[in-house]
C-alpha cells in the first residue's frame, strides 16, 4: 500500500507513520465515496487491509508479557539494598505514583469537560457500534461481572504467575514482578546479577522488537484506516483534530504549571528558573522521544544546572527514566476515555476510578522509548470494553504526541531529584560545567538501562 521509494527510505518513522494514515484515510474515503457497496473493496478490506493492521497489533500483543515483566522487575532492582536505601527508595516511589496519579486525573478532567470522541455523527457511531458493539458488551460484561472491590485487591495476587501471563491477567503479573524484583534485592548480590543480566537481555530484545513493531506501524495504520474509511468514511476521523488539542494541552498544563509550581513550592526553585534551566533537556526529551536516551542528559541538567548530589541523581533519574511516566498517564487517560466515547463506551465514576489506577500501573510499566506505551495502552482499551483495534485511530498523530508526553515525562525525573535532595536537607548548588560528572560518564551504566531505539 505504500510503496518503499528513495523517498520514504530516508524518512523519519513519524513521517511514513503520517503518510500512512493519510493514504490509507485518503483510499478509504475515496472508496466509501465510489464504491460504497463495492464487493471488490469488501474483499480488499477483509483480505489486504485489516490482515496487515492485525498483524501490526498482534506484533504489540505478543510483546506485552516481556515488556512489563521486564521493565517493573528492573525498575525495582535499581533501588538495591531496600534495608540501606528504603527511606529514599520509599519518597521517591511515592512522589512518582503521586504526580503520576494527578496527571492522569488531569487528563481525565478534560477530556470530560471537552469530550473530543463525540464529534461524530450518530450514524458513523452507529455503523462502529454494529461492527464492534458485540466485543464491546463482552469486554464490559466481564468488567462487570468482575466488579471492583475487595475481591479485585485479593485477586492481584496470582496463584499462578505463568497461568495469569498466558491468559493476560496483567494486575497479577504486575504484582509478582514487583515482589520479584524486591526479593532479588534481598539475596546476594552475585547471585542476583545473572538473573539480572537475563533480564537486561530480554529488555534489549524486547526494545527491538517494538522497533520492528513501529517499523510496520506505516503499514498496520493504513490498512486499519483504510478499513474503517472505507466503511464510514472521512466522517470517522473528524473528531481526532479535538483529541490532539486536548491531549497538548494537558501535557502543556502539566508541563508548564503543575510541574514549575511544585518545584517552587517543594524544591524552592523558582517555577520561571525551573523552566529556564531544563530547556535543553526539554528540547533532548522531544527529539528522542525516549527518556532512556535523555537520561544522561537528564541527570547532567540535575547535577550542573541545579545541584543535585551525585547520588541522588543517580538514583533516581535510572529509575524515574522506568518508572516515573507523568505525561504517558495523562496521555492514556485522555485516549481511553476519548476512545470510549467515540464507541459509545460509556464509563462511569468508578471505571474511570480504575482507569486513573490502570493508567499509573501500565504508566510505571511502559519501556522509555517510542512507542512503549502503545501495547499497555491497548490492555487498558480492552479491560473497560472498548475494542483494542480502536487505537488505529490514533496511532497516525501518535508520534508526536509520544515526543510531547516524554518532555512532562523527564521533567517529572527532575522535579523528583530536587524534591528528594531538599528532604534529605541538601543544599543544591549547581555544578561549573568541568565538574559535571555524571554516572553514564563514570561508566556505571544503571541496571536495566535500555540501548537507544532503533
Amino acid at each position: 500500500m505504500i510503496q518503499q521509494t528513495a523517498a520514504t527510505r530516508g524518512m523519519q518513522l513519524h513521517t511514513k507513520i503520517l503518510l500512512g494514515l493519510a493514504i490509507g484515510a485518503a483510499a478509504g474515503i475515496t472508496a466509501n465515496v465510489l464504491w460504497r457497496e463495492s464487493q471488490t473493496i469488501a474483499w480488499i478490506v477483509a483480505n489486504v487491509a485489516d490482515p496487515v493492521g492485525q498483524v501490526f497489533l498482534r506484533l504489540l500483543f505478543m510483546v506485552v508479557v516481556p515488556l512489563v515483566f521486564t521493565s517493573l522487575v528492573l525498575g525495582v532492582a535499581q533501588l538495591g539494598d531496600l534495608s540501606k536505601v528504603g527511606r529514599i527508595g520509599a519518597k521517591t516511589i511515592g512522589f512518582f505514583l503521586l504526580t503520576t496519579g494527578f496527571a492522569a486525573v488531569v487528563g481525565l478532567f478534560l477530556v470530560n469537560t471537552f469530550r473530543p470522541g463525540e464529534g461524530l455523527d450518530p450514524g458513523v457511531r452507529a455503523a462502529l457500534m454494529q461492527q464492534f458493539g458485540g466485543q464491546a458488551a463482552e469486554k464490559a460484561t466481564i468488567a462487570e461481572t468482575n466488579g471492583f472491590g475487595i475481591q479485585t485487591f485479593v485477586n492481584i495476587i496470582p496463584r499462578n504467575p505463568v497461568d495469569a501471563a498466558a491468559k493476560g491477567e496483567m494486575l497479577p503479573l504486575i504484582f509478582f514482578a514487583l515482589i520479584f524484583g524486591v526479593a532479588l534485592t534481598r539475596i546476594p548480590a552475585e547471585a542476583a546479577r545473572p538473573v539480572l543480566k537475563v533480564l537486561e537481555g530480554v529488555s534489549y530484545a524486547v526494545t527491538v522488537i517494538i522497533g520492528f513493531a513501529m517499523r510496520v506501524a506505516p503499514y498496520g495504520v493504513a490498512g486499519l484506516i483504510f478499513a474503517v474509511t472505507s466503511r464510514f468514511g472521512f466522517e470517522v476521523l473528524q473528531s481526532l483534530g479535538w483529541y490532539v488539542i486536548v491531549v497538548l494541552a494537558g501535557l502543556a498544563f502539566h508541563l508548564f504549571v503543575s510541574i514549575p509550581l511544585l518545584a517552587g513550592t517543594m524544591a524552592r526553585v523558582a517555577p520561571l528558573d525551573f523552566l529556564r534551566r531544563t530547556r535543553t533537556l526539554m528540547v533532548t526529551a522531544f527529539s528522542t522521544s525516549s527518556s532512556n536516551a535523555t537520561l544522561p542528559t537528564t541527570i547532567r541538567t540535575a547535577q550542573q544546572e541545579f545541584g543535585v548530589p551525585r547520588e541522588i541523581a543517580g538514583f533516581v533519574m535510572p529509575l524515574g527514566a522506568t518508572m516515573n511516566m507523568n505525561g504517558t498517564a495523562l496521555f492514556e487517560g485522555i485516549t481511553v476515555l476519548f476512545l470510549a466515547q467515540v464507541f459509545g463506551v460509556g464509563l462511569g465514576l468508578q471505571q474511570q476510578l480504575v482507569v486513573v489506577a490502570m493508567c499509573i500501573i501500565t504508566a510505571v510499566g511502559a519501556a522509555g522509548v517510542p512507542g512503549g506505551s502503545i501495547p499497555l495502552l491497548v490492555l487498558v482499551l480492552e479491560m473497560v470494553g472498548v475494542p483494542g483495534g480502536g487505537i488505529a485511530l490514533i496511532l497516525g498523530v501518535d508520534r508526536i504526541l509520544d515526543m510531547s508526553r516524554t518532555v512532562p515525562n523527564v521533567a517529572g525525573d527532575i522535579l523528583t531529584s530536587l524534591v528528594i535532595a531538599r528532604s534529605e536537607g541538601y543544599d543544591l548548588v549547581p555544578l561549573p560545567p568541568d565538574d559535571d560528572i555524571t554516572v553514564l560518564e563514570r561508566g556505571e551504566e544503571p541496571i536495566g538501562a535500555e540501548p537507544d531505539p532503533l
